[in-house]
């Protein structure tokens, strides 16, 4: 049987919630395949009191059904309706028989937002539940979850009608980090390098259900050309599964992860409106917001002349996503497409991409390496603004100490070599960047390789040599 790997921050708050002495209302939210179900189900798998799942393009009939057969399931034996009030007073009625003092009567509605089907009043009913009954009772611990994030935070966590403030706690399951994805390989036989382990997450992400798909008798690149590129591989659908589960109509949204996709760096969102042609408007405001929910895309800012920009740059970061639209959409019916494209430039280059992608995800990991996660910091990215200048810097810590850390990310298999030409180029951005914001503050030149770096008079120019490790932290 499968155990829990990692999640002992979540773990331990979901045991404090359940065991307080009043009503609580979670809401666990957080992207396809992260193990939101997985969760709730070992940490309280002896606890739960009811539990009822909603229907992935399940009609508005078969999510009553799938209540009302929740409801016998566990114990309910007089008629039933399809009406979600007459649906959540039933449910009353059976917990008000499984009541004890002083015990825990947990309640657990995934994948909630299948339930509210369009003009459905499925949110009024919990709400009403939650409002005249739930919350009255100190034993009472309402668990509602969802993959469909934006919904879950529009319609639950920022829900205006009388669900507004009613949630006692918010729980957002991220995936894993780099060493819990190595906690879960190793768990499960894999005695894989921590450089395989990189190769893996800046392929699949840290998600766990898809780490679950992977043989441990199997070499890395057997694993994603199976899984990716095979026919029937059990990956090959899943680009497609995970945008129509998340958004009623992903068209838009696949629309703006395409671009993002094709403009590795980020684009602005003028950049974007461009691109898509269409307005800077709401709708794009709010769906661009989605996908930040969703744990899809990031908005960072850059630093300009003493302020930083209020709009930033969006940035796919879903590593699956990049990954798919990279290459699996261009295989040609080659089931080995992986195995035969290992070290062609066109691999190279998609893996120092994701290497910046995996730093910019491990940015606590980064702070510890460099001994000021006890400091205040903000972070973000900067480009040149000048003509002719195509100056970058990825990623840039500025620190409540007035230093600033100059990141400059670069990937390798082997010992990374800062020759004379790449040297000078950093010298220039970081010029560049001093003249361009007038920063006053300390520069910290900082590498970031995936294998350390061959020490020369240019390495030595840097103030601080992380490598891989150190994101394992």
């Amino acid at each position: 049987m499968a155990t829990l790997i990692g999640r002992e921050k979540e773990t331990a708050l979901l045991r404090e919630y359940i065991s307080s002495d009043r009503a609580e209302f979670i809401g666990l939210y957080g992207r396809r395949r992260v193990g939101k179900t997985f969760l709730v189900n070992q940490v309280l798998k002896d606890q739960l009191t009811f539990s009822v799942s909603g229907l992935l393009y399940g009609k508005k009939s078969e999510q009553v059904a799938a209540f009302q057969i929740a409801l016998r399931e566990y114990g309910y034996e007089k008629p039933l309706t399809k009406n979600w009030l007459e649906l959540f007073h039933a449910l009353q009625e059976l917990l008000n028989s499984k009541l004890r003092k002083g015990q825990p009567c947990v309640i657990f509605i995934d994948e909630l937002p299948c339930f509210d089907r369009k003009g459905g009043t499925f949110v009024r009913a919990l709400g009403q539940f939650w409002n005249t009954w739930a919350s009255l009772h100190d034993e009472v611990k309402l668990i509602v979850c969802g993959s469909a994030t934006s919904w879950m935070v529009r319609n639950i966590i920022n829900n205006r009608g009388g669900l507004h403030n009613r949630l006692t706690h918010t729980m957002h399951l991220a995936p894993f980090t780099l060493k819990e994805t190595e906690n879960y390989l190793t768990s499960n036989g894999f005695h894989w390098t921590r450089m395989m382990v990189a190769q893996t997450y800046m392929i699949l992400g840290g998600v766990p259900y898809y780490l679950s798909l992977l043989r441990n008798d199997e070499s890395l690149s057997q694993n994603i050309d199976r899984l990716c590129f095979n026919k029937g591989g059990e990956l090959t659908t899943e680009y497609e599964s995970l945008y129509k589960s998340l958004f009623d109509n992903e068209k838009p949204y696949l629309q703006i992860i395409t671009q993002l996709a094709a403009n590795k760096k980020g684009l602005t969102r003028v950049e974007l409106t461009k691109k898509l042609k269409v307005a800077d408007n709401g709708h794009l405001s709010r769906q661009l917001e989605d996908l930040e929910n969703c744990d899809l895309i990031r908005r960072y800012h850059t630093r300009e002349k003493k302020i930083k920009t209020t709009g930033g740059i969006f940035q796919l970061t879903d590593f699956f996503t990049l990954f798919h639209l990279t290459f699996a959409t261009k295989q040609f019916e080659d089931e080995q497409f992986w195995l035969h494209h290992l070290g062609t430039p066109t691999v190279n280059t998609w893996y120092g991409h994701a290497f910046e992608r995996l730093c910019m995800a491990h940015i606590p990991q980064i702070k510890k390496a460099l001994k000021i996660d006890g400091i205040g910091t903000e972070y973000y990215s900067w480009r040149s603004k000048l003509k002719g200048d195509k100056s970058q810097i990825d990623l840039i810590i500025e620190r409540a100490d007035k230093m600033i850390n100059l990141c400059e990310i670069k990937y390798s298999e082997g010992a990374y070599l800062l020759d004379k030409e790449e040297a000078e180029k950093i010298r220039k951005r970081r010029a560049s960047f001093v003249e361009q914001t007038g920063t006053r503050c300390g520069i910290l030149p900082t590498l970031i390789t995936a294998n350390g770096a061959s020490q020369n008079s240019y390495a030595g120019e840097m103030a601080f040599q992380l490598t891989l490790d150190d994101m394992f932290a």
